[in-house]
């Protein structure tokens, strides 16, 4: 008895995995015949399906999965069904998640459509995925013109007012302030500062997805990546210990624009004051 079950389960099994296949194949026709019949959306769902079904067939089917994608993706954006166009991408990054090409056609659609510190995050994950890949790097490089305001790059060059901070920050550090967060930190200048002049614990948060992005690869470059915690966070979000494990005793920033309270600037501080930093006893 124990043999003819066990028969019995591998039978089902066996009929399981011929009807999967027979599925599949099907599935695969049908999607052909969709494309030569330029019916890109019943096709894209046959190939999500066979995808689902068969994994296996990831590396085979690539380049046609691809090819429907972006064309269902026209046909979407032009009937302005954007939902539908970002849920199509995000299956496909799901299923593909380290295709620097889909990574790089979703930002360019966010791109277009406005959203420019999300393309940039696309941007910048494709070339990760493939730092060869030119168009990626044009792309992410022209969202950045739009996103990084020219006043980074004259404070960055600013040497007098780098070293001002520089020796602020070092004093403060050398006078017990041993844990620091950096508000805003841009390039993470700021942090790479505290770093630098000792500090045990440093945390930084940016906002925008393009600076957190930048900051990353700033840090990274100057070997702070395990040194430094970023934070990809609006300073009124952070939370203790969800965040940053307990009030630091340094906050630094540099989001004085040239309106002086152009970014915020009192509102942050009074909420690092009250909730993350130390209070003097």
């Amino acid at each position: 008895m124990p043999n003819s079950n066990a028969k019995l389960h591998n039978n089902h099994r066996s009929d399981r995995e011929a009807s999967r296949r027979e599925l599949v194949s099907r599935s695969l026709q049908s999607a052909q015949h969709c494309l030569e019949n330029q019916d890109f959306g019943t096709a894209y769902a046959h190939y999500l399906l066979v995808l689902n079904l068969a994994p296996e067939l990831k590396t085979t089917v690539k380049e046609t999965f691809q090819f429907t994608l972006f064309k269902w993706a026209e046909e979407l954006d032009s009937l302005a069904r954007i939902q539908d166009l970002f849920n199509c991408y995000e299956q496909a990054i799901e299923l593909y998640p380290n295709d620097e090409v889909i990574c790089s056609s979703m930002g360019e659609h966010l791109f277009r459509m406005g959203f420019r510190d999300e393309a940039a995050g696309y941007f910048h994950k494709a070339v990760k995925l493939n730092p060869d890949f030119a168009d990626a790097k044009e792309n992410f490089y022209r969202v950045a013109n739009w996103l990084v305001e020219r006043w980074h790059f004259i404070m960055l060059n600013d040497a007098k007012r780098n070293l001002t901070y520089l020796k602020a920050i070092e004093n403060a550090v050398r006078s017990g302030s041993t844990s620091v967060l950096d508000i805003g930190t841009g390039t993470g200048i700021l942090s790479m500062f505290a770093k630098k002049a000792g500090a045990s614990f440093v945390y930084a948060c940016e906002l925008s997805k393009t600076m957190y992005e930048l900051a990353r690869d700033v840090v990274a470059a100057n070997n702070m990546e395990r040194e430094i915690k970023l934070l990809h966070l609006k300073s009124l979000d952070i939370e203790i210990p969800k965040h940053i494990p307990e009030r630091v005793s340094l906050v630094v920033t540099e989001t004085v624009d040239a309106g002086l309270f152009g970014e915020g600037i009192v509102e942050s501080l009074i909420h690092a004051w009250e909730h993350l930093l130390l209070q003097p006893k």
